[in-house]
């Protein structure tokens, strides 16, 4: 018997996303980057040859031409886009506490007997909306209410949904998580590799010849500072998405208790 493995949106998009970052940065790399920072470092050795006392000015395309500096780019755009859906996503939900999912006077009762009515208009709601932490909250605990007739239930309730929640999107950023990871270790990588190449070109040094040790180095320092400064700028705003989604779990909860907990009465 065949079993079906649904495949997320999200999944989908990651992957998609994935995809055309490689196409993007790579033609960007072909294209552009490396011709030009090709042409300015022949231009350099050139003016080195005539005057070896000459001093040659740092281009931006000669700091991020090689390997390693691309595939750090292709892993920082591929960690915005899936925090910029992720953010959207939580955004678009937090929305919802803008509305008055359970609209009640300041001093209506909720009795056991209510709860019917008070779920099917949350039932009611679209599906993307339906599926937001909050209406699946407020229906947890109308239910308990309705089942066990106690407060107390239904307040945990709501708290069980909503730590669920919390854990649920922390687990979410690990891949996230794994990128701002490894970006720094790409860029250990490119340093290794530099290394490697000057060690290799040490008897041209040795020659008076020191301009293709010096670029060999340069790939090695220059991968390493890119990375770090992605790494940076990506851990920045992954403490962002993470402070935006904890606020809106912590705002869910209060929602919950000041809109629904508190009017709650068994009699």
């Amino acid at each position: 018997m065949r079993k079906n493995f649904p495949i997320s949106f999200e999944f989908i998009y990651q992957l998609f996303s994935l995809v055309l970052f490689i196409i993007i940065v790579h033609a960007a790399y072909v294209a552009v980057i490396r011709p030009k920072a090709d042409m300015i470092l022949a231009k350099q050795a050139a003016m080195l040859d005539e005057d070896k006392s000459q001093v040659t000015e740092r281009s931006v395309f000669v700091l991020i031409k090689d390997y390693e500096q691309e595939a750090c780019f292709i892993l920082m755009f591929w960690a915005l886009a899936i925090m910029a859906y992720k953010s959207i996503v939580a955004i678009r939900h937090r929305a919802l506490l803008q509305k008055d999912l359970i609209p009640l006077a300041e001093a209506v009762r909720i009795l056991p007997e209510d709860t019917r009515s008070l779920s099917r208009q949350i039932q009611a709601l679209p599906p993307q909306q339906r599926n937001a932490l909050l209406p699946r909250a407020l229906l947890a605990a109308l239910h308990r209410f309705s089942t066990t007739r106690n407060i107390q239930d239904a307040a945990a309730a709501t708290h069980a949904y909503c730590a669920a929640e919390a854990e649920r999107l922390e687990s979410d950023l690990s891949m996230i998580r794994y990128i701002a990871w490894a970006i720094p270790s790409v860029g250990f990588i490119g340093t290794v590799r530099g290394i490697g190449q000057a060690l290799g070109q040490a008897h041209k040094a040795i020659e008076g010849d020191i301009f293709d040790v010096t670029t060999s180095l340069g790939v090695a320092f220059n991968s390493t500072l890119i990375a770090l400064l992605i790494s940076i700028v990506l851990m920045f705003l992954l403490h962002q998405l993470q402070s935006l989604q904890e606020h809106y779990v912590m705002d869910t909860e209060a929602y919950c208790e000041e809109k629904l907990t508190r009017h709650l009465h068994t009699q």
